[in-house]
């Protein structure tokens, strides 16, 4: 019987969305005021982490985006400007 590989973890922003929402609800407790220095400190270290998840997969997205756009020249591609009508 052949042994599974286990699978990839999923990449940073397949993570995204999951992070954000944990952050939501991890700033909803903290604004209750609720709890106390030692929760509040280890809540906000939590609230670090995934805010630095939530900017590295950002910006991986972005990188994908770019390198879509112009494979060649990745660093060519402008900003997304929406109509304003």
């Amino acid at each position: 019987m052949a042994a599974k590989t286990p699978a990839p973890p999923p990449s940073p922003v397949a993570q995204f969305e999951t992070s954000l929402d944990e952050l939501e609800q991890l700033v909803q407790k903290m604004e209750k005021g609720d709890m106390s220095l030692d929760q509040s400190l280890a809540a906000y270290e939590r609230g670090v982490s995934l805010y630095r998840q939530c900017q590295g997969a950002l910006e991986q997205a972005e990188l994908r985006v770019r390198l879509l756009t112009d494979p060649a020249e990745p660093d060519s591609a402008q900003p997304f400007q929406p109509d304003a009508g």
